[in-house]
């Protein structure tokens, strides 16, 4: 009878700390996961803040708004998920995996929805000059209807003029125009089309048909071509410009966010079976102890 208790309490000292290794370096791989998806979320809200305020003056918030949201989600998120890794926490670890799910999907709406409406568009060529022109109709109906909004296109106005892009070419000579290229803000808000034609006193024009822009051209510091659609449609070229650039870096983010939520899943799982077995294991063990002692 005591080489049987023996036998049992072997078995139950080298049963326990295989599945609890198991079950820590699951743990361990989770917390890690987290570590470097919080880190993935500095490069997201790096581009929203990019956007936001960044030299080129993109002013348009209907694509970077959405990323910033994303990004500082996936921040709290980790934390989230790293603290549950931590301290052993099943409920947060539930809410880890599913929000990094509904995390990816919403990333990955947003990138091809960005690509979508900013596949349109682009430059026109300009006849023996370096720089390119741009018209509002060659750009997405979503897109069109943002700038033409004014609740939209104030706080972009506002930020074009903030950005300082027509004070840097203000002292231009005809002969710079010749020679130097423009940024889209420049192109379309700084001055008129370059079809435009005006008489040397300014009184009136010398042809009677003309692009619109041309009559809404003021050499006024303050108004300039601000109000052009020529100057819409240099914001909306930005845009575009901007948010291609950006599409790379999403689209790695996104694998990444795929990859560690695929590898959370299985390390989550190997710790729930490490677990379930662990109880399993003290069940049986108990079960097969308490005969022995009755019988002792």
């Amino acid at each position: 009878m005591k080489q049987q208790q023996q036998q049992v309490m072997t078995m139950h000292s080298h049963s326990h700390p295989y599945p609890q290794h198991r079950l820590m370096m699951s743990n361990t791989v989770i917390g890690y996961l987290n570590l470097v998806t919080l880190l993935s979320s500095i490069p997201i809200i790096g581009a929203g803040l990019w956007l936001a305020h960044g030299s080129a003056a993109t002013c348009e918030s209907a694509l970077q708004a959405p990323l910033l949201a994303i990004g500082f989600t996936v921040l709290l998120v980790s934390l989230a998920g790293f603290i549950g890794a931590c301290y052993h926490v099943k409920w947060a670890l539930w809410l880890y995996l599913l929000a990094m799910l509904l995390l990816a999907v919403a990333l990955l709406g947003i990138t091809v929805f960005g690509m979508a409406v900013t596949a349109a568009g682009g430059g026109r060529h300009v006849p023996c000059r370096p720089y390119q022109e741009f018209r509002i109709g060659d750009y997405s109906a979503w897109l069109q209807k943002r700038v033409q909004v004014d609740r939209y296109w104030r706080p972009a106005l506002a930020c074009v003029v903030g950005s300082g892009a027509c004070p840097r070419i203000a002292a231009w000579t005809p002969m710079d125009y010749l020679q130097h290229s423009l940024t889209p803000i420049q192109s379309g808000c700084c001055k008129p089309p370059t079809s435009c034609t005006y008489p040397a006193n300014n009184n009136m024009f010398m042809e009677a048909q003309q692009d619109e822009d041309c009559y809404r051209w003021n050499n006024a510091p303050g108004i300039l071509c601000y109000q052009c659609d020529s100057c819409k449609a240099g914001v909306l070229e930005q845009v575009r410009r901007d948010w291609h650039n950006i599409t790379i870096l999403n689209v790695v983010v996104l694998v990444a966010l795929i990859a560690i939520y695929s590898c959370g899943c299985c390390a989550f799982r190997n710790a729930r079976c490490w677990s379930s077995a662990l109880r399993r294991d003290d069940g049986e063990q108990r079960r097969t102890e308490l005969p022995l002692g009755g019988r002792r």
